[in-house]
């Protein structure tokens, strides 16, 4: 794992955080309709900082890892139109979000993609 780390550096590392967060949007949108469900995100910019500045790097096989510790992962958001049942969900700003988000995770995989590249053509000498 250290040496794919090395390789790709921070952009794996934003990979991951980017497809936790659309699986959480999505699990939003999956129970819009469950009474009492509150809304979840990722603070991605402070995760991602976080992660950067080695704060979420397990120094013990025994520590809980950074990005499966839950309660550093997300945070509820508060809903502009509160639900009679509860719910935080909006339907309209999870689409939104997953749109934004699944947008930047395609240009995160195309910049890997770019960097494989790279690696190919200097492991063959080109």
């Amino acid at each position: 794992m250290d040496a794919y780390n090395d390789i790709f550096g921070t952009t794996a590392k934003a990979l991951d955080l980017r497809a936790k967060r659309m699986e959480m949007i999505s699990a939003n949108i999956a129970n819009a309709d469950v009474a009492d469900y509150k809304a979840k995100d990722i603070d991605f910019k402070k995760m991602m900082s976080k992660e950067l500045s080695g704060v979420l790097t397990n120094t013990h096989h025994k520590h809980i890892g950074g990005l499966a510790d839950e309660r550093m992962k997300h945070v509820y958001r508060v809903p502009i139109n509160p639900s009679e049942n509860g719910n935080t969900v909006e339907m309209n700003y999870e689409q939104a979000q997953f749109g934004h988000e699944s947008t930047r995770y395609a240009a995160t995989l195309q910049f890997l993609e770019s960097r494989v590249g790279g690696i190919r053509r200097a492991l063959r000498g080109e």
